[in-house]
């Protein structure tokens, strides 16, 4: 098969974008209250009269803290989808680039986790004929609607200028009735299939 862009640009993984290095997602814990984690209150000492002041019962097991999901973390669930022409990721192509995500509305600790969230993702062909735009495109979206939880809703676009007939394939990504045959063609769901073999 001849390629559409037989030499793309291609990141070194160190180059994209990551959570890695930022503080504050892990909640620290001292060595005493880990020591008196793994230590149990022995049975004899539940007695009310015995005085000694364990730690709170109450406290969670769990080191880490709920937090919404983010632009990094849909990044992370697509940067790894493999190109369905080269044996590299969309990250790695620039095909999928955190800048070109949105979340709305923006996430929040403090924000209902139930209401309707947009996650909007503007991918980047590499090249601006690209004939497998609507499959990677169709990719992304499969991706998001089965790592998501049902109260986000995917809208996947080509990146305006990025490609000679993005209107045509924004107004295929968009409809859901071509979205839902396109995943009943065995053929289309095989190259869908291989190219999410390697997302984790």
């Amino acid at each position: 098969m001849e390629k559409d862009n037989a030499n793309p640009t291609i990141l070194n993984t160190s180059q994209l974008p990551t959570r890695k290095g930022k503080k504050g997602r892990k909640v620290q814990r001292s060595a005493g209250s880990r020591i008196t984690d793994m230590m149990r209150k022995p049975q004899y000492l539940s007695d009310p009269f015995y005085d000694i002041s364990w730690s709170d019962d109450t406290e969670s097991d769990d080191e880490f803290t709920a937090e919404p999901i983010d632009e990094q973390e849909v990044y992370d669930l697509i940067s790894t989808i493999s190109d369905p022409e080269h044996p590299l990721s969309l990250g790695q192509l620039a095909v999928v680039n955190l800048p070109d995500i949105d979340i709305t509305p923006s996430p929040s600790v403090t924000a209902d986790p139930n209401a309707l969230t947009r996650v909007l993702v503007k991918i980047t062909p590499t090249i601006t004929h690209c004939s497998l735009a609507t499959v990677i495109g169709l990719g992304v979206r499969v991706r998001l609607e089965q790592a998501l939880p049902p109260n986000y809703r995917v809208d996947v676009m080509i990146k305006e200028g990025s490609h000679s007939q993005d209107d045509q394939v924004n107004k295929q990504l968009a409809d859901k009735e071509r979205v839902a045959a396109a995943l009943e063609n065995d053929t289309l769901k095989g190259v869908l299939d291989k190219m999410l073999e390697t997302c984790v």
